[in-house]
């Protein structure tokens, strides 16, 4: 009781001291009612945004943030009082002053007016990612572009109004319920009304007329252009498939029927606000990809219905739709089906060492570190709950946490006590080494087998370097006849273990089906590639190399490091060191088993750059005889026989 005690104290106080270090909000909107006139053809908008909040102190400014290509042209407070602003476009806020103050708990009003122009080129509020733009024939403004003022960015759920006024033939879709009235410029005004407290500040601007797909019960609206106009009947129909088996898992959607739009090259692969998935064109593809849709279908419980309080418990949100894609893949495909994913998912979640899941706010949205902790790792945190809790418990905790805290916010504390209460267990521990601590154990297992009047008896010890660390581990033990399975409770850097056994021990294997997110060697080679791939995503080549060259340090015949290091001097043009690493692939332990496929692929590519015709035939005519299509390479391959690769200007 005193080490429990003590526990839940640390629990407390680090998640006290996490929750303090981050961005401090001195408002808490309620409601947004915005009025605005979207003009694709001019790529203009003209808006005024009437801010209902609520102080959370004693204060004399309120703070949003606004997308710095939009221009705040006056601010007035309820009584129509002009007040006055400043802007810093280093962070995006827009502060507004209050020359007599604001009492703590006083229901205040301002209307904001603004405007400005929406290309996609000007800078995100997001380096690299498109949330925002407007262009003759569709538009789309999303939440994180912040093109109303928003605070309490992600955390603060609101309520809105949107009056959208778009020109003759043009339609505007957002949450809500809808209204449409005629304009007095002979546009439309399409007015949405969204009263729960989520996140509706999204809307897309659309032409024509939506694919309608019913499946499952659900009606979905498809909005895809020019190629993705085909898939529409296929993407509308599994997402159909998808709400419904997530209603199965988690409860009533926020809502029953969807809308699926198109963005474009360069937007953020998929976002979810209620009743809408924004997906950009390359995650929608001639088989529907169920990993994105079945990730922002999910959203509609993970971050719209529940919400979590702060940034720090981002990992409910990202964590929780990133194990939904696991638990969409388990069900349709068979309970083996998803065990590649998610080991491709603790690769990733253990690419990051620092922070704590807990102080994710430090890490820049969006940013690689930042889907690795709170999607990959809070993905893989929810995976070893569920082999603590077993199955059931954990589908009955799932569905008991949205049903409790539907159209609220919700922390890390509330979920592992919805958790404890579902299983009877104390979980404490658990959130603990995950949540607040960093790094992953390695394990070393050492042991003796004695003969006994009952069979056999097994004594040895577990070794890791985590001092603090405690989590039941699953032990196999394979004998003369069934393999034998037992659970060994791990604390601390040295644990003993005795366990009886009916037939002889052969073998013992800690963590078999490799539940806990742990490192051992496959995964050091593993994690420093992901590392390398991740360079490689932001150019920088030189880090990429590095990472790529520790997996070889482990293991100098991955043929994973070698094909990526093969890729890397491809980039670069140097064609002599490409060839050798891919040859090395070839040549080494063809784990995963398309490096051999590809590396002759790349191989015939580099002989049609340096003009030898004969050998790159020879490379495409192996990579055919492999019969192996991993990622088309089949059809690569016959495409080069055919007609010489030609190195894109891009590629010099």
């Amino acid at each position: 009781m005193v080490r429990s005690s003590r526990l839940l104290a640390l629990f407390v106080v680090v998640a006290s001291f996490a929750a303090a270090q981050e961005k401090h909000a001195s408002i808490q909107v309620t409601k947004y009612t915005i009025d605005a006139e979207v003009n694709p053809r001019t790529q203009s908008i003209v808006a005024t945004a009437r801010i209902d909040f609520t102080p959370l102190e004693t204060t004399n400014e309120a703070a949003f943030e606004l997308n710095n290509a939009l221009t705040v042209s006056k601010a007035v407070d309820g009584q129509g009082r002009p007040l006055a602003t400043s802007r810093d476009a280093q962070d995006l806020t827009l502060h507004v002053l209050f020359p007599s103050g604001l009492q703590k708990s006083q229901q205040c009003e301002i209307a904001v007016s603004y405007s400005g122009k929406l290309t996609g080129n000007e800078d995100s509020p997001i380096y690299g990612i498109k949330f925002a733009a407007l262009h003759a024939d569709f538009g789309y403004l999303l939440y994180p572009a912040r093109w109303f003022p928003v605070a309490g960015y992600t955390t603060d759920r609101f309520a809105a109004d949107l009056h959208i006024t778009a020109p003759a033939g043009y339609r505007v879709l957002a949450s809500g319920d809808l209204k449409t009235d005629a304009a007095s410029n002979g546009g439309t005004v399409f007015a949405y009304h969204y009263d729960k407290a989520s996140f509706p500040g999204s809307i897309a601007i659309v032409q024509g007329d939506p694919v309608r797909v019913s499946s499952q019960g659900i009606t979905t609206q498809v909005f895809f252009r020019e190629k993705a106009a085909e898939y529409a009947q296929a993407y509308g129909d599994e997402t159909g498939k998808i709400m419904t088996y997530f209603t199965s898992e988690y409860g009533l959607a926020p809502q029953a029927n969807m809308a699926l739009v198109e963005t474009e090259n360069g937007a953020v692969s998929g976002y979810s606000t209620p009743g809408i998935i924004f997906l950009a064109p390359g995650s929608v593809t001639s088989k529907v990809n169920t990993r994105v849709l079945a990730n922002q279908v999910s959203r509609q419980w993970w971050g719209i219905l529940v919400s979590p309080t702060t940034r720090a418990h981002l990992w409910l949100e990202n964590g929780g739709a990133r194990y939904s894609e696991l638990l969409y893949e388990e069900h349709t495909a068979g309970p083996g089906a998803a065990e590649n994913d998610i080991r491709n998912t603790y690769v990733e979640a253990l690419t990051v060492k620092d922070p704590p899941v807990l102080q994710a706010f430090r890490l820049d949205d969006y940013s690689p570190e930042y889907w690795a902790l709170t999607a990959a790792k809070g993905a893989a945190i929810l995976n070893m709950l569920r082999n603590v809790v077993g199955d059931a418990n954990f589908k009955k905790g799932l569905h008991a946490f949205m049903d409790k805290y539907s159209w609220q916010s919700a922390n890390s504390e509330d979920f592992r006590k919805v958790m404890e209460q579902v299983s009877g267990q104390d979980l404490r521990y658990f959130f603990i080494q995950w949540l607040q601590s960093s790094g992953s154990p390695t394990f070393k297992l050492d042991y003796t087998v004695f003969r006994t009047q009952q069979g056999f008896r097994v004594v040895g010890k577990i070794n890791q370097d985590l001092d603090t660390f405690r989590m039941p581990v699953d032990l196999r033990i394979e004998t003369e006849g069934n393999p034998e399975d037992k659970v060994i409770e791990v604390t601390g850097t040295s644990s003993e273990f005795s366990v009886d056994t009916f037939g002889k021990p052969r073998k013992l294997t800690l963590d078999p089906k490799h539940v806990l997110l742990r490192m051992d060697t496959s995964m050091q080679i593993a994690v420093a590639i992901r590392r390398g791939e991740q360079f490689v995503e932001i150019n920088d080549f030189a880090n990429a190399l590095r990472e790529y060259e520790k997996a070889l340090e482990v293991n100098k015949n991955s043929s994973l490091a070698h094909y990526r290091i093969g890729e890397l001097f491809f980039k670069q043009n140097n064609f002599q060191s490409a060839a050798n690493e891919f040859r090395a692939a070839i040549n080494g332990d063809l784990d995963p088993r398309w490096t051999e496929v590809w590396a002759h692929v790349e191989l015939g590519k580099i002989f049609d750059v340096t003009g030898q015709r004969d050998r790159a035939l020879n490379e495409y005519k192996q990579a055919i005889r492999t019969h192996d299509n991993t990622a088309g390479a089949q059809e690569e391959a016959a495409r080069y026989s055919t007609k010489p690769y030609e190195q894109k200007n891009s590629e010099t």
